[in-house]
């Protein structure tokens, strides 16, 4: 649905979303080898916000992921929306620069500046919180006027739109084929309390839902888009948050995929006790879901009570990775050092971790106190958040800064060493791949899939399997997973090992941050005033730098 609130006014809204610096998680490095794909994934709130606009009004959105904005974008507009997270926060302050000189009013949402409204004092309007009542609000000021105002306008949501009455995004703005993932979202809060998350502050404890039949409605207007991903990604903060609602929604998930020819394969974030629900895993696997995020965190059992993450330790720990595995789930996970439970053991039980488990993918990251989190009250009472740019989190570890960050950079050199991650893809040829349904030819021979499988068969070929120096590796996995008939895993090996070994090995160089994947600015300068071949020959043969 689309906002009651009746205007007279006709107005032009652009809408920018950020762009995020190179990380393990958006797999960056492997977009050139998919031919077209310059972004992650579609940004949800966003998209729904321009769908929810007075039908009126005009909008126009752009993700600076894919392109930047121009002047004559903003000229265009009456009013400029953005929305980010706080990794995201330098770009969003910059959008809102371009805004101001291009004279035009702007306004941010979305959860950074829920979070921390302070951070974004440069800001015409804030909206905070969801969509709801303060964005009716909000539309009826823009409605009234599109003059900048003398002081910063607050509008705060406290009566927050139902999931059901959502509009369906405004995927019809953003060019589907050229994102890596598409987004879907069936939920929206988590029932746990983990002590770093601020989820549970932002979105509430009682996941809210959206319809079955809204999901089907959203997945039409995916699957309608000429070269749409092949992968849809629920962003759910925990897909398992109602388990009776996720349990009843997922048989029409599988109709749906039935009648449509399986088009789509599914990825979700959830809790690791997913792995007690028998039923929703078997249902899952019907419905052709390939991989689900987990958050970790640590592989120490006693240390998760620390962060208030017991549910992790539901089922032992190696027996769930094992459980979601034999339901065709591979398994990738979040994992935290730098928690005060850390000891000099830490690096090692996780490097045991990486190799027992053989999860293929793992992000991680050094400790990061985000506003409206247990773990920001805790740290702000003990005085122990520190705002110092030079240092890799906000964080005041009880263990030595540089002690904690060797012992980061030591784990991914080990997680993602070439013959390493490609042994863990090779365990996944045994232990899930086996498991998953086989789906009608039909929903995957159309020429957008013929067309990406010749572009990333032929990259992955020369760039990894000719030019890289981990190729030999490489073909020891592909060749394990061809004799098995897992083409796909081919593919799916070749890309994600190809970014995360690059990352790393620029990681290690010091070019990334160890703290929620922030890019460094003295490397992104140092990008800038390189010549245009130098840059070129590092995108396409970086793999022969010293590590």
């Amino acid at each position: 649905m689309r906002s009651t609130v009746s205007v007279t006014s006709r107005r032009r809204i652009l809408c920018v979303f950020p762009a995020y610096t190179p990380s393990f998680g958006t797999f960056s490095h492997a977009y050139p080898l998919m031919g077209g794909v310059k972004a992650f994934m579609p940004p949800q709130g966003l998209l729904v916000i321009a769908a929810y606009m007075p039908e009126t009004w005009e909008c126009r959105f752009i993700d600076e992921n894919i392109k930047r904005a121009t002047p004559a974008d903003f000229a265009w507009a009456d009013a400029v929306f953005v929305s980010g997270m706080h990794i995201q926060e330098g770009q969003i302050h910059d959008i809102g620069t371009r805004a101001h000189e291009a004279g035009k009013l702007a306004v941010l949402g979305g959860p950074s500046v829920s979070g921390a409204p302070e951070k974004y004092p440069d800001f015409d309007c804030l909206h905070i919180g969801e969509i709801g009542d303060a964005t009716d609000r909000l539309i009826a000021r823009l409605d009234a006027g599109v003059a900048r105002p003398a002081a910063q306008e607050t509008y705060e949501t406290a009566d927050r739109l139902a999931l059901a009455d959502f509009p369906a995004p405004a995927y019809e703005a953003v060019p589907l084929k050229r994102y890596l993932i598409g987004s879907l979202q069936f939920s929206s809060g988590c029932p746990y309390r983990c002590e770093f998350c601020d989820i549970p502050q932002l979105y509430g404890r009682q996941p809210r839902l959206k319809t079955p039949e809204q999901l089907c409605g959203e997945l039409d207007a995916i699957v309608s888009q000429p070269g749409h991903p092949a992968v849809v990604y629920f962003v759910d903060d925990n897909f398992i948050g109602n388990r009776k609602a996720t349990r009843e929604m997922l048989p029409v998930l599988v109709e749906w995929q039935k009648k449509n020819n399986y088009p789509l394969q599914f990825a979700c974030e959830a809790t690791l006790n997913m792995a007690k629900q028998p039923e929703i895993l078997e249902l899952m696997r019907q419905a052709n879901f390939m991989t689900v995020f987990v958050g970790i965190e640590t592989p120490e059992a006693e240390a998760l009570k620390g962060i208030d993450k017991t549910h992790n330790a539901a089922v032992p720990m190696y027996e769930a990775i094992s459980t979601l595995n034999s339901y065709g789930l591979e398994v990738t996970s979040g994992i935290i050092l730098g928690l005060d439970s850390d000891t000099d053991k830490s690096e090692q039980n996780l490097i045991d971790f990486i190799d027992r488990s053989a999860i293929p993918v793992l992000t991680i990251n050094l400790l990061q106190a985000l506003p409206k989190t247990p773990l920001w009250d805790r740290l702000e009472k003990e005085g122990r958040l520190i705002h110092d740019a030079a240092l890799e989190s906000n964080v005041l570890f009880k263990r030595p800064h540089d002690t904690v960050v060797a012992s980061w950079r030591r784990a991914i050199g080990h997680a993602y060493d070439p013959e390493k991650i490609f042994e863990r893809f090779k365990h996944q040829c045994e232990v899930t791949y086996p498991h998953r349904i086989t789906t009608p030819t039909a929903g995957k021979l159309t020429l957008t899939n013929l067309r990406r499988g010749l572009i990333l068969g032929f990259n992955i070929i020369t760039r990894v399997g000719l030019f890289s120096d981990y190729r030999g590796p490489f073909w020891r996995a592909a060749g394990y997973a061809l004799k098995r008939g897992q083409i796909e895993a081919v593919f799916n090996m070749g890309f994600v090992a190809h970014h995360l070994i690059r990352f790393t090995r620029e990681a290690l160089r010091g070019e990334h941050n160890a703290s929620f994947y922030a890019a460094k600015a003295a490397e992104a300068k140092e990008a800038e005033e390189r010549s245009w071949w130098e840059n070129a020959r590092r995108r396409f043969v970086p793999e022969r730098e010293a590590a």
